[in-house]
């Protein structure tokens, strides 16, 4: 059991006993038990993500599926074979101290949970493709994605934490060259660029250092030492108080403390999509939400509050003299339709944008299970010919060059439509086929396809990964760990000291949040009085509502049903999974169940627990359904509530709203499952476990 203060999404009770059944399915009868011995199971066959399944099934699937079944030589805990009859649990709901390490041979459990926390908000919708993917890795961004502001967001949050935090940190190492008080690097790189200046190779010298930073990766750190983020001033090279008054994560912007690895770069990205203004408002509150459920009452009859900021822009235009014509504005609606319109492509070059940096990044510093050196020096390669012909090509030839080709872009537009149109006719997809993706990152994952594989890795060892730890706990406010004797900057370990505890103490005691301080004194103001009025008002409004969906579900009303179970008082979940998750189903309770011991692994729902004893109950399981995992066509995950209700509800509960998950199989069957407390847990297992290519939507 985890220790105080970390906090799980739990799924309810572990049932510890073998539930007993039988189950038809197309006039076949086969004995079903909900334990590790005996677990629910259909008969058919097809393809599966399982250890006994064919090799040669998932080298024709794709690399993803290849490579977790492969036989790796550095193993994890979750790739050590197993004898377990179902799934080997490897810590689902123990303390994160407490679970194997590594989970994955040559990954740090941290970096794993990292990828996984950030592939759980990336990932919302996938469907099952039929021909092989471009590339050789499924998980691609499909061309008809859908817009939505939560999906904005979520892109802008992913190009903040790789693209933008990448240049932040380049633009601080040319600083500390600049600056000189790093005097025997700065002078080796003048004296390299003003030799190579006077013999006319610049060109030259700059591509070889590109090729021994990609070929050779410990000279990364000798040419270019690494610093936490937040130590390093933009400025002036030097050392630096972090903006967050202490020194708790290294490779943040402002050197918040954290719980785990990344979590303080993910709250910027978060904040920073906040700072927007007008669509960031929209994505910032989910207006749209992609998985918003069909009908919520509760939702539609709430105000909208991002109109309040067009509502002000318009009271503002009036006072300032302003035309009074709102009402009758005839551009109003059409440019709000088209700004949503544009939004989408948008959507995609941002997607794009973080999916190409994550590939180079995946390519110079690969993670297990994926290739160490084949697309690093395959990248290197392809700049010796750029080596060869700057050596040879003086400044004369290569501007004489530049010009002809601006030239010819510029009058050529008649060929140039001629030669695209015939490239569209003999090879529609050409354009495809010369993406980076299919060419010179072949096989390079996006993060979300790395993801992806590992999970994979776990479910083809019937191991499944446990998900990313939760903890309720505020970040320490002592410094992460800093070895000062591997710093090159030039400062005192006292000026280091001082920088990275500045002003913890002293700010604690302005925000009147000190622990030290008996001086300091909370201040009632009447706002605050009056605000929780309205929120204990708002709170007992939601429950009163909440009651009475309790009374239309029992009436037969479908979006009443649905509204059941989805805000868990505290404590009403116990810890669940890997098997089974405490779900509901058309609002009836029950738990999901999978099973992967079978010929045919599945998911199926059934109300049906055992008494925890750990033995055998004689209550036999009657699943209400039960899917094929291969039969799995499309994955959805779907809000518990609107997005306006999420917001009232969280404001007024202070309680996580469960969400849902929508499972469509290839014959366009739909089965709806609600107030799923480990709802992304659920997802990536079904994810993970078949052999469907798939594709994000």
């Amino acid at each position: 059991m985890p220790t105080p203060g970390y906090v799980f999404r739990d799924g309810g009770p572990i049932p510890d006993d073998e539930l007993k059944n039988k189950i038809t399915t197309t006039g076949q009868t086969q004995d079903v038990l909900r334990t590790p011995s005996k677990p629910v199971s259909i008969s058919t066959t097809s393809p599966v993500n399982t250890p006994t399944s064919s090799r040669s099934t998932f080298s024709s699937a794709t690399e993803s599926h290849a490579l977790a079944n492969a036989d790796h030589d550095e193993k994890g805990a979750a790739q050590n074979v197993h004898n377990e009859t179902e799934v080997k649990d490897l810590g689902w709901n123990d303390h994160p101290d407490d679970v194997p390490k590594p989970l994955v041979g040559g990954l740090p459990n941290e970096e794993l949970w990292l990828l996984v926390r950030r592939f759980n908000k990336q990932m919302y919708h996938v469907k099952a493709m039929n021909e092989a993917p471009p590339g050789g890795l499924d998980l691609n961004i499909a061309d008809e994605d859908e817009f939505s502001p939560d999906k904005l967001r979520a892109n802008i949050e992913r190009l903040y934490m790789t693209v933008i935090v990448g240049l932040i940190g380049f633009g601080k190492h040319i600083a500390r060259l600049r600056s000189w008080r790093e005097p025997r690097r700065t002078a080796a790189f003048c004296v390299a660029y003003f030799v190579a200046w006077i013999f006319n190779l610049i060109v030259p010298a700059l591509t070889l250092t590109f090729v021994v930073l990609i070929a050779y990766p410990p000279s990364r750190d000798i040419l270019f030492p690494p610093a936490p983020l937040a130590l390093v001033s933009s400025k002036t090279g030097g050392v630096q108080s972090p903006m967050a008054g202490v020194l708790g994560s290294h490779d943040s912007v402002t050197g918040a403390p954290e719980n785990y690895k990344g979590e303080a770069v993910e709250k910027e990205a978060g904040n920073f999509v906040n700072s927007f203004a007008s669509i960031a408002l929209s994505s910032a509150s989910g207006k749209k939400d992609h998985g918003n459920p069909d009908s919520d009452p509760l939702n539609t009859s709430i105000p909208d509050p991002t109109d309040i900021a067009v509502a002000g822009a318009d009271a503002r235009d009036n006072t300032a003299g302003g035309s009074n014509t709102v009402k009758h504005d005839k551009t109003k609606q059409p440019m709000e339709d088209a700004m949503w319109t544009k939004m989408r492509p948008i959507m995609h070059i941002i997607g794009d944008t973080a999916d190409g940096w994550e590939r180079f990044a995946n390519a110079l510093s690969p993670t297990a299970p994926f290739p160490e050196d084949g697309p690093r020096l395959r990248l290197a390669a392809l700049l010796v010919p750029v080596l060869a012909i700057s050596l040879l090509t003086t400044s004369a030839m290569f501007m004489k060059m530049n010009t002809f080709f601006i030239g010819f872009g510029f009058f050529a537009d008649p060929i140039i439509w001629r030669a695209a149109s015939w490239l569209n006719r003999e090879f529609p997809h050409w354009q495809k086929l010369l993406e980076i993706r299919n060419t010179i990152l072949k096989g390079v994952p996006t993060n979300a396809q790395l993801t992806v594989t590992l999970l994979r890795v776990g479910e083809a060892h019937k191991a499944p990964l446990p998900p990313p730890p939760r903890s309720d706990e505020a970040p320490p406010d002592h410094p992460a760990e800093l070895d000062q004797d591997e710093l090159t900057l030039d400062a005192t370990h006292g000026e280091v000291n001082d920088a990275i505890h500045h002003d913890a103490e002293s700010k604690a005691i302005a925000d009147g949040t000190s622990t030290t301080s008996g001086t300091a004194k909370p201040k009632h103001h009447h706002g605050a009085r009056v605000l929780g009025f309205l929120k204990g008002t708002t709170k007992t409004g939601v429950e009163a509502k909440l009651g009475i969906d309790k009374v239309r579900a029992t009436a037969g009303s479908n979006t009443a049903k649905n509204h059941l179970g989805i805000l868990p008082k505290p404590g009403e979940y116990l810890p669940s999974g890997p098997i089974d998750f405490k779900a509901r189903h058309k609002g009836k309770k029950g738990w999901v169940y999978i099973s992967t011991s079978a010929t045919t692994p599945c998911v199926s729902f059934s109300s049906h627990a055992s008494d925890g004893t750990g033995e055998q109950t004689t209550n036999e399981l009657e699943p209400i359904f039960s899917i094929p995992i291969e039969e799995i066509q499309e994955l959805k995950k779907v809000g518990g509530l609107g997005w306006k209700s999420k917001l009232i509800v969280g404001w007024a509960t202070d309680r996580n709203v469960a969400d849902g998950l929508e499972i469509i199989d290839k014959s366009g069957n739909s089965w709806k499952l609600t107030a799923i407390g480990l709802r992304d847990e659920l997802f990536n297992r079904l994810v993970a476990l078949g052999g469907q290519k798939w594709e994000s939507w």
